[in-house]
């Protein structure tokens, strides 16, 4: 991969009045150069203006800056890239022309903004992560390096992206550089609608710098399934020993897997997970259930939405779920089926226990069995097929299973 072609990617949404000036001065500072135009869910005329500008556009689903960078990345050529804001004007020649492997626009006169807090904080958890506090840390407009365009993709999601970028770069032993130029942008103001950008702005610098995977689309989202734990005390060591396996899990997948390679954070789970529901419920079928149950919602989130589905039908039918657990699971849903956030492991073994530790209180012995058995069934199954295939190859379920999910 050369490092002299450059491509342009400008991730937009709801930019209709100012992405065609933004295209067109593009254009005519690079001539040669493609300029590729992510329509993140826009809502107006932002793809059909990029395109009448000369850009080539891909119309997204709304899920983040970040998650609309990854994907136009993908569809890029090789070589540098430079990054650019929807809503900038201005001559960024000086950037690509400048030496490094990851460059960064510094904003020569301040425009707009709030308090500054979510600048400070990305500053000082780049400083935490790195040891570098650089000028501009929520900069959009950036140079990559091919070296830094392969350790920084796929990029963090949302409004984390630029700051994740930095630390994945500095981690990689690259060289930043930041270069004061003269540039506009609309700048937000100190009213609601500013605040609430700023607070969703902080809001993914801090998950940016949390526990993250790669989803089957090959988006970097946060995961935050921990926050079970947090709102569910019964079920928080489990949530933590989900969240180890997030952490620090190998390729392994599966019952027979974990066995075989004799010491993973996926074995840890198979006998922590019991053995505390053991003490729980003082009894064998207790522990089984609450294992069991942990394991199969987990096997099924695989695709967003899919576990907290099946949550929300296991209390339905048990009708004596805690309601901040019920609660929670209805405020992630938007986040995971619309993939701007996981459940992980931490999340899915938790939300899976809360049923498990539901069904114990509900079912006699009796049922307890009966549930154990179609656990275990399912468990076996998934050993052998993927009960996500399974479930997509059905049609009923296949259709409940893409309700309220983002298309392609």
């Amino acid at each position: 991969m050369s490092d002299a072609r450059l491509t342009i990617l400008i991730a937009a949404h709801d930019e209709e009045a100012r992405i065609g000036a933004t295209v067109a001065v593009l254009g005519r500072l690079f001539p040669d150069v493609e300029v590729i135009v992510a329509d993140d869910g826009s809502r107006d005329t932002t793809a059909s203006a990029a395109r009448q500008a000369g850009a080539r556009v891909l119309r997204l689903p709304h899920r983040g800056k970040g998650q609309a960078l990854t994907l136009a990345e993908r569809d890029a050529g090789p070589g540098r890239l430079l990054l650019c804001d929807g809503d900038l004007l201005g001559d960024l020649r000086p950037l690509v022309e400048h030496g490094g492997d990851l460059v960064v626009a510094a904003f020569g006169r301040r425009q707009g903004g709030g308090f500054g807090l979510a600048k400070t904080t990305a500053r000082g958890l780049i400083g935490l992560a790195t040891g570098r506090a650089p000028r501009e840390p929520l900069s959009g407009q950036r140079v990559l390096s091919t070296k830094a365009r392969a350790a920084c993709f796929p990029v963090a999601a949302g409004f984390g992206v630029e700051t994740r970028m930095t630390v994945d770069a500095l981690r990689a032993g690259l060289e930043l550089n930041e270069v004061e130029l003269e540039l506009e942008h609309r700048a937000t103001v100190r009213d609601l609608a500013g605040f609430l950008h700023r607070g969703r702005q902080l809001r993914d610098i801090v998950l940016a710098f949390g526990p993250q995977a790669t989803n089957h689309r090959g988006l970097r989202l946060p995961l935050v399934g921990w926050v079970v734990g947090l709102a569910e005390p019964q079920v928080a060591p489990i949530a933590l020993l989900g969240l180890a396996d997030d952490i620090w899990s190998g390729e392994e997948r599966g019952f027979t897997a974990h066995l075989r390679s004799g010491r993973s954070t996926g074995v840890l789970k198979l006998v922590g997970i019991p053995l505390y529901a053991l003490l729980r419920t003082r009894s064998l079928s207790g522990a089984l259930l609450v294992a069991l149950s942990a394991n199969v919602v987990n096997q099924l989130d695989t695709r967003p939405g899919r576990a907290l589905k099946v949550f929300a039908l296991g209390a339905l039918l048990l009708r004596n779920i805690p309601r901040r657990a019920a609660a929670l699971a209805v405020l992630l849903a938007p986040y995971d089926l619309r993939e701007m956030a996981m459940l992980g492991d931490s999340g899915s073994n938790a939300l899976g226990a809360v049923l498990g530790f539901g069904s114990v209180e509900r079912f006699s012995r009796r049922r307890r069995w009966s549930a154990i058995a179609a656990l275990a069934g399912l468990t076996l199954l998934g050993e052998r097929r993927s009960l996500g295939t399974l479930i997509e190859e059905t049609s009923p379920l296949r259709e409940l299973d893409a309700l309220g999910r983002q298309a392609s």
